[in-house]
Formats: C-alpha cells, sequence, structure tokens
C-alpha cells in the first residue's frame, strides 16, 4: 500500500480522518471535485447534503477505479460544504458512512473542510476533491 495513515502525538486524534498521510507510490491521481451528478448530469439527493455527500463519494470512487486506484490509495480530500455550520456534521457524517458501506471502505485520509458561499450550480451543496497515490 502507497498511503500509511498517522495521527502523530501531540495532534488531536479525530475519528472521522487520520491528520498525517504519508505517500510512498509512484503515481498521482488527481481527482477533479466531484458534486452529486449522476451519469446522466442529474443532481442526485437536492436538498440533502447526506445523500450528496454519498453521492460525492461514490463519484470519486469511480474516478479512482478508472485510474487503477481506490479509496485505500487516497492521500488526502478536500470538502467543500456551501454554507457550512457544525450542525450540518452528522449529515456530512452519514452520507461518508452510507458511501463507506456501499464501496467497502474505511474512507479516512486527512481532510479539509472548507465552508464556501455556492458552487456550480445552486442544487449542489457539497463537492469533493481527491488526490491518490499508487505503487
Amino acid at each position: 500500500m502507497a498511503i500509511t495513515f498517522v495521527n502523530p502525538g501531540g495532534l488531536p486524534k479525530i475519528d472521522a480522518y487520520r491528520q498525517v498521510s504519508i505517500a510512498s507510490g509512484s503515481k498521482l491521481v488527481f481527482i477533479a471535485g466531484q458534486v452529486s451528478w449522476d451519469a446522466a448530469e442529474v443532481t442526485v439527493g437536492e436538498g440533502d447534503l447526506a445523500a450528496q455527500v454519498e453521492q460525492c463519494y461514490l463519484n470519486i470512487g469511480t474516478a479512482l477505479a478508472e485510474a487503477g486506484a481506490s479509496f485505500d490509495d487516497v492521500a488526502k480530500l478536500n470538502i467543500h460544504v456551501v454554507d457550512w455550520t457544525p450542525d450540518k456534521m452528522p449529515a456530512l457524517m452519514e452520507g461518508i458512512s452510507r458511501a463507506a458501506a456501499k464501496l467497502g471502505v474505511a474512507p479516512t485520509p486527512p481532510a479539509t473542510l472548507l465552508g464556501v458561499a455556492a458552487l456550480d450550480i445552486p442544487e449542489h451543496l457539497v463537492e469533493i476533491e481527491a488526490t491518490a497515490v499508487v505503487d
């Protein structure tokens, strides 16, 4: 495996992700920000943050597979949520959990969560991008 996750002593231990990923592979895979579109560009889960997060993760899984990678190879995630407030965390985590169950993974790479004013279209509540490293 090209990625080792670490929670260093002296930093908070967060259950949802690890603070550091150490990459040793040679192929980098950069996944564009994924929104909750299906293959026909129809928004999945309009108005439902959990459903949109789930679809974003499933889209990332599809993109990773095309590159010969999986969530085990993801070194970093960037999550952009429209009008973020902490009370949205349960819906975010629910969407991640549902996608993880469908994908059969435990997606815990380091992640950055950013609140944004808007995304590409008003129906999209979240956009997630990924960077992976493959041996």
